[in-house]
């Protein structure tokens, strides 16, 4: 709007009448034209009136134009909060308001230090950090005394005589009020000018106090959405890591209240228990946990009652899809923060599988020596083996063909089992390995895979021992299941490791000292122990024995001499 179509102001009309009215009495009074008496005097006075009510009009009218300008910022600041973005609204419409150069708004951060948080310009431009440059005397008064200074020029203002930033950077014009948040100074407003001098008054300083009252309130607001926003993005980001920490749990966690319902599942229970999350929570404990209710209801009302926890609870149990499986349940009573017990906390873990394994590994342990198993690395399982020095041992039942011939498979079966698992305790007692069970006879050995420096001696022991056995065994079987043993050792080289393929593995020793050993033990007569004269030689002072006739035996270009075990010295 230019000067030709701005509207008239009220002040201006009255200024244009006393200037009329003054004119008008100077006219009349060089006329020398009779007047009724006064009335120089009437228009004089009427003349100062107009000025002075044109005066009082004018402050009204910035007064009231300052008024909507604070309402009208008010509004604007108080249209965000985010803090970066209202500190720049206040700044820019500190300088437009003040007409200042510059504007700085300084916040004291948590440890107490009043630090510049933006500066701008004139032309609504942040302001470079080389320029951040304030008068820190003017400052300090205000954070000091709580109160607004203004100067119309610092550079003559006794109150500032001397101070090196102002003389520094030539400061002139200088407003600084508080920003005060129920009286707590929680930064200051700062406004300059380094070219001019006077262009703040004290309509300034009320003007812009009124205004940093509106200000603070803003900031704080938005520093307060700030730190309420960056808390709640931490306790976002604690609820995502436990829900991930929570849904990665591989036991299975369910929680009920006081009602018995349920009121959290994770993943694990879902697969635990083969139903989907809405049809576990909000439901009664009774229905998730159908299957066990009433094995684990007496459990929950002892932890209810008690308020102690019952771990390592074990339940049998058959489920409609995935038949009999084996749970372990730990109860806990789940409390709030103030300690007090606002339900049940259930944490479930499904055994099935590792019940399984633990069976499958203890019938293992029945085929295989103990010690092999350890040896084995299930992720370093090679093909081939290494040589070792071994005593062999073969036995095997005797009359077991002619008996089978009258017996029906079930007793059968029952019969050998007997005898074949003494000949199996027996070796295992004395650390040996089984190899095999070859219909009637069981092939192991002694000094692998763990060493045994008188393995020689635990084979004579592991065949006496089955002798003893066998003994035992007839009387508790009726006389035509009294079968007899015979039973072959010898000493030497063999090669042990896996031997077979990746899908059927067997670790077994091979050697011509393995096939010597079994075919002495296929010439041994009834009940006899026989061993040959390598094997002897190692344990010859330890038992008692008796020459055999030189065997002949197939494969063999030269007969075996071999001899008989009695016993032990």
């Amino acid at each position: 709007m230019n000067e030709q179509t701005r509207p008239t102001t009220v002040h201006e009309h009255l200024t244009t009448l006393g200037l009329q009215a003054g004119k008008l009495r100077a006219e009349l009074a060089a006329s020398k034209t009779k007047l009724p008496k006064g009335t120089l005097e009437d228009l004089e006075n009427l003349e100062t009136s107009l000025g002075q009510i044109g005066d009082k009009i004018e402050a009204f009218q910035r007064e009231h134009n300052n008024m909507l300008a604070i309402a009208n910022i008010g509004q604007i600041i108080n249209s965000s909060l985010e803090l970066e973005e209202v500190l720049r609204i206040v700044m820019d419409n500190i300088v437009r308001l003040t007409k200042a150069e510059r504007g700085f708004l300084m916040l004291r951060n948590e440890q107490g230090e009043m630090l510049t948080s933006v500066g701008r310009n004139w032309e609504m431009e942040s302001i470079n950090s080389s320029e951040l440059t304030v008068s820190k005397s003017v400052v300090g008064k205000v954070i000091d005394s709580g109160e607004p200074i203004v100067t119309t020029n610092a550079q003559e203002d006794q109150r500032f005589s001397g101070q090196e930033s102002i003389v520094a950077f030539n400061l002139r014009s200088i407003l600084c009020v508080p920003l005060k948040v129920k009286n707590d100074l929680i930064g200051v407003i700062y406004a300059d000018n380094r070219i001019r001098a006077g262009i703040f008054a004290e309509s300034e300083k009320e003007l812009l106090t009124a205004f940093a009252n509106q200000a603070a309130v803003a900031i704080e607001n938005a520093r307060l959405f700030s730190s309420l926003k960056h808390t709640l993005e931490e306790v976002t980001a604690l609820k995502n890591l436990m829900d991930n920490v929570f849904a990665s749990i591989a036991s299975g966690v369910i929680t009920a209240d006081i009602q018995n319902q349920v009121t959290l599942a994770n993943k694990a229970a879902e697969n635990i228990l083969g139903h989907a999350q809405m049809d576990i929570v909000g439901h009664k404990l009774d229905d998730v946990l159908a299957s066990v209710s009433k094995e684990i209801n007496p459990h929950l009302i002892a932890v209810r009652a008690t308020d102690k926890p019952i771990v390592d609870l074990e339940i049998s149990h058959t489920l409609p899809v995935r038949g009999m499986v084996d749970w372990r349940l730990n109860l806990s009573p789940l409390k709030d923060s103030g300690q007090k017990t606002q339900g049940v906390a259930i944490v479930l873990d499904d055994l099935t599988e590792r019940k399984k394994l633990e069976a499958q590994r203890r019938l293992f342990e029945r085929m295989v020596s103990p010690a092999v198993i350890e040896q084995l690395d299930p992720n370093g399982l090679q093909l081939g083996g290494k040589r070792a020095n071994i005593t062999v041992l073969f036995a095997d039942i005797r009359g077991f063909t002619s008996f089978s011939e009258s017996q029906d498979p079930e007793k059968l079966v029952s019969v050998l089992n007997r005898y074949l698992a003494a000949m199996a305790e027996a070796v295992l007692e004395q650390g040996g390995t089984i190899d095999k069970f070859m219909g009637d006879a069981i092939m192991a050995w002694f000094n692998a895979p763990v060493p045994q420096p008188d393995h020689t001696l635990r084979a004579v022991k592991t065949a006496l021992a089955i002798r003893n056995s066998i003994e035992k065994i007839y009387t508790e079987l009726p006389e035509n299941a009294h079968l007899a043993f015979g039973a072959g050792i010898h000493y030497g080289e063999a090669v042990l490791g896996l031997i077979g393929t990746e899908k059927r593995l067997e670790y077994t020793a091979i050697s011509d000292n393995v096939n010597t050993a079994k075919r002495i033990q296929e010439n041994s007569a009834k009940n006899q122990i026989l061993i040959s004269k390598d094997a002897y030689e190692r344990v010859k002072g330890e038992i008692v024995s008796k020459p055999h006739a030189e065997m002949q035996v197939k494969g063999k270009s030269q007969p075996l001499e071999v001899f008989e075990i009695l016993g032990l010295k």
